[in-house]
């Protein structure tokens, strides 16, 4: 594992021990989260939304990957990729090459569903076309998504359990068996009136009409119906999460592991759902051990 310069370790302690000082992160906050521009911008489709940012370390690799998914409510109200280049630059100090992903949201055209999976789909083609051009080590890597995109990445974890007569289903969609939720809203129909409460949002809009080729919408959309799907998850909230609390991690995880699969929940300390996405959070470190144990890169912990 890449070991941090004296200098910039010294200046991680000294922003955890602000940020700490200062409490718990507000929506602004994260709002002016900022981060260094990404090595290549890489469109995945024609829409405005459909692009990918691609983060690389310095070194010659191959390098671990992380596909950061970010939230907003499923809405572009509330910023994204934007946001999460502070982490995505976090993450290639530490060696680890980031897929900073953005879609299709439910106020723009063509988001929502079918179409926000869609992107899910083509964003990650488009990150193993990327693997044959740069030092991308798809063996290793980790899905992250925070809030909203923590519901994207645990669906991405059970895509190849989708029905072949669903519009969702992927021939050989790429494997992602490690799966780090940040307050994550996962589970749309266990979930379904808190989301409504966290984000305004409404099954038909994240999961489509019901029809008699498809009754069950929550079928292909839930992760929570497409379990067991053979992944580890790590469900990571702060404990003054309010938008999605730590009882949805608990339950969450305790429906994954009577299906089979694992699932490990962490509770950051004092921490806000914003705290769990930032890397000048105090928080960060945890977050950050969390994401390298998932790539392998370092030991469990006690």
């Amino acid at each position: 594992m890449r070991l941090l310069p004296a200098a910039l370790l010294l200046s991680a302690l000294l922003s955890a021990f602000h940020a700490r000082a200062a409490g718990p992160m507000k929506l602004a906050d994260y709002l002016a989260l900022e981060g260094p521009a990404p090595s290549a911008k890489i469109a995945y489709g024609a829409a405005l939304s459909q692009y990918a940012e691609l983060f690389l370390p310095q070194g010659t690799g191959p390098f671990p990957v992380a596909v950061l998914v970010h939230g907003g409510c499923w809405t572009s109200k509330f910023g994204g990729i934007g946001q999460l280049r502070n982490m995505a630059g976090a993450l290639a100090a530490r060696g680890i090459a980031v897929w900073n992903v953005e879609y299709r949201r439910v106020d723009e055209e063509g988001g929502g569903y079918p179409g926000m999976y869609l992107d899910m789909h083509a964003a990650l083609d488009a990150l193993r076309a990327q693997a044959g051009r740069h030092p991308l080590d798809l063996a290793r890597i980790v899905a992250v998504g925070h809030s909203a995109g923590g519901q994207l990445v645990q669906w991405i974890a059970g895509r190849a359990r989708i029905p072949a007569t669903s519009p969702l289903h992927h021939p050989q969609p790429l494997p992602v068996r490690a799966i780090v939720s940040l307050g994550g809203l996962a589970d749309l129909r266990g979930e379904a009136a808190l989301i409504q409460k966290s984000c305004g949002r409404d099954t038909v809009q994240l999961a489509g009409s019901p029809s008699a080729a498809r009754p069950d919408v929550f079928a292909d959309t839930n992760a929570a119906e497409l379990l067991p799907n053979g992944s580890r998850t790590w469900l990571v909230t702060g404990e003054l999460d309010t938008i999605s609390p730590p009882r949805v991690a608990h339950d969450y995880a305790s429906k994954a592991r009577a299906a089979g699969d694992v699932a490990e929940v962490v509770i950051l300390p004092g921490a806000s759902h914003y705290d769990e996405v930032a890397a000048t959070s105090f928080a960060w470190p945890r977050v950050l051990q969390v994401i390298e144990q998932a790539l392998e890169l370092a030991p469990p912990r006690p």
